[in-house]
Order: C-alpha cells, then sequence, then structure tokens
C-alpha cells in the first residue's frame, strides 16, 4: 500500500493546531499515533516496498513519525492533561509563605556573648568533649580526691573488655568549658585572651532548671599585671551590654577550685519582676589561681589571670522568661518560632 506522506503530515500537523481540547488531542494521538494508529500502519509498510527503496521510505517515515510526536507534544502541552483538574489557580491572591529556617536560641546567645568579649580582644576557642582526667581535673586545681571528681557527678567512660565485662578507662565527657582554657595556653601560650563556648555533661536529673547536658561560655586573660580590677571591667561591660546599660552588678565572694580570689556576679533584678528578690546570681568568676598556671607551665610570679564562666540556658531562660530548660532540646519549631 503506497502512503503520501505530505498529505498525512499536512493533514496531522493541521489537526492538532485546531485541537482546542485535552480529549480532541488524545483522539489524535490514538488516530496518528496509538497501537493501531495511521503511523503503525505507515511504519509497517516497508515490507511492500522495493528493496533499493526501503532506505529513502524509512527515514522518510521517521522523519514524518517525528514532526507528528512534536505536534503532539506542543498540542499537549497547551490543552492540558486532560486529568481531573482542581480549583484553577489564583495568581492574585497571595502565595503560601515558606518558613525558613531560624537560629537556635542557644546558639543565638553564644554568637550575641561571644562577640561582646571580642570586642575586648578574647579570641573564640575550641576544644573536644571528650576529655582527659588532666585537663578537666589536675591542671584546674582539683586533685585526686576531690569531690568535683566523684563517679557521681561525672560521665566517665569504659572500655569492654573481652569477656564483656566493662574496664573503666581515665576519659570522661568534659563537665566544664575550663578545659578548653587549659588547652588554649598549650597550645597558643601566654599571653592571651580566649572565650571558650561549648557543651558540657554532668549526671543531674532532668527537671526544669537541670539537664545532663547544656552549654557554658567561659572566659580566660593571662597576662603580666592583671588584677581583680581588669575582671571587674571586663564583666561590667558584658553586664551593660547584654543586659542593659541600667543594670547594677556587684562581686560577691564564692568559692571555685581554679580561681583564688573567687566570687559571683549579682544583678539587679529590677528589670526581672517576677523574680520577686533583689538580686540574681548570673555567674562565677575570679583571678586564675596560681597552681592553674603552674600546672601548664606558667610563672605566677610573672603572669597573673582572671577567669569567669557563664551558664548558657540560665541566660536565655533569664532573658526571655523560659520556665524550663527541657524546652530547648524539645525541637518544638512552635517554641523556636518565638525567638
Amino acid at each position: 500500500m503506497s502512503y503520501d506522506f505530505d498529505a498525512i503530515r499536512s493533514e496531522a500537523l493541521s489537526a492538532f493546531t485546531a485541537a482546542a481540547s485535552a480529549d480532541d488531542v488524545e483522539a489524535l494521538r490514538i488516530k496518528y499515533l496509538g497501537s493501531k494508529g495511521l503511523m503503525k500502519d505507515v511504519m509497517g509498510g516497508i515490507k511492500d516496498v522495493p528493496g533499493p527503496e526501503k532506505k529513502a521510505y524509512g527515514q522518510g517515515a521517521n522523519a514524518l513519525k517525528n514532526e507528528i510526536q512534536a505536534a503532539f507534544d506542543e498540542a499537549k502541552s497547551r490543552a492540558g492533561s486532560g486529568k481531573a483538574k482542581g480549583p484553577s489557580l489564583d495568581i492574585t491572591k497571595p502565595g503560601t509563605l515558606q518558613s525558613p529556617g531560624h537560629e537556635h536560641p542557644i546558639a543565638a546567645t553564644i554568637r550575641e556573648i561571644t562577640e561582646i568579649f571580642q570586642r575586648l580582644g578574647f579570641k573564640p576557642v575550641g576544644g573536644p568533649e571528650v576529655e582527659d582526667e588532666f585537663h578537666n581535673f589536675e591542671a584546674l586545681n582539683i586533685p585526686q580526691g576531690h569531690p568535683a571528681r566523684d563517679e557521681a557527678d561525672n560521665f566517665f567512660l569504659q572500655q569492654m573488655n573481652d569477656d564483656g565485662t566493662p574496664k573503666p578507662v581515665p576519659l570522661l565527657l568534659r563537665s566544664q568549658t575550663s578545659t578548653i582554657q587549659i588547652r588554649a595556653i598549650e597550645k597558643y601560650g601566654v599571653p592571651l585572651r580566649v572565650v571558650a563556648p561549648g557543651r558540657v555533661y554532668r549526671p543531674d536529673t532532668v527537671d526544669a532548671t537541670h539537664h545532663y547536658m547544656f552549654h557554658q561560655i567561659e572566659g580566660l586573660a593571662i597576662d603580666k599585671g592583671l588584677t581583680l580590677r581588669d575582671l571587674k571591667g571586663a564583666l561590667e561591660l558584658f553586664v551593660k551590654e547584654y543586659f542593659g546599660p541600667d543594670t547594677k552588678f556587684r562581686l560577691r565572694p564564692h568559692y571555685f577550685p581554679f580561681t583564688e580570689v573567687s566570687a559571683e556576679v549579682d544583678i539587679s533584678c529590677e528589670q526581672f519582676k517576677h523574680l520577686k528578690k533583689d538580686w540574681l546570681e548570673v555567674l562565677g568568676c575570679g583571678m586564675v589561681d596560681p597552681n592553674v598556671l603552674k600546672a601548664v607551665g606558667v610563672d605566677p610570679e610573672v603572669y597573673t589571670g582572671f577567669a569567669w564562666g557563664i551558664g548558657v540556658e540560665r541566660m536565655v531562660m533569664l532573658r526571655h522568661g523560659i520556665p524550663d530548660i527541657r524546652h530547648f532540646v524539645e525541637n518544638d519549631v512552635r517554641f523556636l518560632h518565638q525567638f
């Protein structure tokens, strides 16, 4: 059977161009490109073509099929798929807001506090969360037998023996970011100024104000001639930058094994009426104990230093009136979107 390729092409392209609906396009697809359509017969007609003419016939048939297929694709795109449609798109309506990611309040507070101390020349540093006993205890003037080294107050690690029994190893999850300060002295030497944020771990019972994992920011300055006056000046800047320029603060004597003298910083509660108290403790500080300097090879007769430690969760809870520390780790977007 002989086929007029030009006539088929003209008829098919005109039909697809005139098709007004998806149903019309689908009907033309079946007519021309379906399993029993015209192009099926055209392609099959090559068997009746004399040998010398088969090549030209095949090339012409393939070209015709490709043109009809292209016409169908264009018509289908123009008319739609023919499937059940939902409501049409109203381009005048506001779009759906896509909620972007948001900085966690803990991360935001660490960044804010770190930037305050950076303006005083303190360099941010980090350190490992799995520590040895030297950096977590000995170098911080916490000798063997000290209550702070009790197994009930620390997450000591264990290694399994071949027989399946646990074997203690001299490693633990750090209980304070003071360990970073020791490593910074070892790495950079003195004089130095560093601020060290990070996670710390203590086996506390989880409740509204305690957690076994929380965050601290500690600072350390070592140089010739540093005094308690320098420490007070640095912390006064922090308090007034973070809590407001009118915030009153005071240093109250305290005890920490790695500082001497030691103090706690209280701030006035005038802007925190819900606390129903006059003063609130917000951080610990002091002059670096000479034994700490000796432990890392610094001569306490030449250098002095001061340090402080801040509980990050405490800062966020105080500023925003958050009653439960567990909100920070529950990953509830309703809570996180408030910041």
